[in-house]
């Protein structure tokens, strides 16, 4: 268990600096809630969980030596997003409630990491057909 959890010290690092940005205090403007533009937070969301999810299969494949992933890890991977996704979420709803905690958030958590796990697939099945040939 421990030399697995070796592998993912990227994805635990990247989790903990996705959490401290989480749960900072942003500084307001009074043109509105967002800090760039309009739908930048949803943007950020979508992109810590995308790499969060990159760095967890990057954590597997160099634990189990090759590329190959299963129906299972698949799961445990959109599990550990849902679950520190979700925990974000209701940790900015009741202990952190200078942030405000959305539904959208959490959807753009879990698309994040739906598009890592398509990303990978797609390329893993594009580089064994090259290999094939």
């Amino acid at each position: 268990m421990y030399k697995a959890l070796k592998q993912q010290i990227l994805a635990i690092l990247w989790t903990v600096f996705v959490l401290v940005l989480c749960f900072m205090k942003m500084p307001q403007s009074n043109d509105g809630p967002s800090f760039f533009f309009e739908g930048f937070d949803k943007m950020t969301h979508l992109g810590f969980f995308f790499v969060l999810s990159i760095l967890i299969f990057h954590g597997k494949i160099k634990f189990q030596h090759n590329f190959s992933v299963s129906i299972s890890t698949i799961f445990k991977i959109l599990l550990i997003n849902a679950i520190i996704g979700g925990g974000i979420e209701l940790l900015q709803w009741k202990v952190f409630t200078y942030r405000s905690a959305e539904w959208w958030d959490f959807a753009c958590d879990m698309i994040g990491a739906c598009m890592a796990i398509f990303s990978y697939l797609l390329l893993h099945k594009s580089n064994l057909n090259e290999k094939s040939n």
